[in-house]
């Protein structure tokens, strides 16, 4: 069994090494391998620009939270009537006016 299956990976490796012998050769295949790697090159790019969007989402996640924070309406500490019941005291320097 072992011996099988050791015999059909090998003769899977040798079809899988004509084809590629087959495509290298025919027309135009170069430009095709060319596009290929390039298509690659460009799916690694869109993979690390997408890792750089999650860094900046998870920023802009935590400042939305602090201004949401902000923005919300504080109560204003209860203001003290003042003692003299809105009578200020005379500056001092000045005299008081004579009618």
């Amino acid at each position: 069994m072992a011996e099988q299956k050791q015999d059909l990976l090998g003769r899977l490796a040798d079809l899988s090494e004509g084809a590629v012998q087959r495509l290298s050769e025919a027309p135009g295949a170069d430009r095709a391998l060319q596009a290929l790697k390039g298509l690659g090159d460009k799916v690694d790019e869109l993979q690390r620009r997408t890792r750089g969007f999650e860094e900046l989402e998870r920023r802009l996640a935590a400042l939305e939270k602090r201004v949401d924070s902000l923005a919300e309406p504080r109560p204003k500490p209860a203001r003290k009537p003042p003692s003299g019941a809105g009578v200020r005291p005379p500056k001092p320097g000045s005299a008081p006016k004579d009618p």
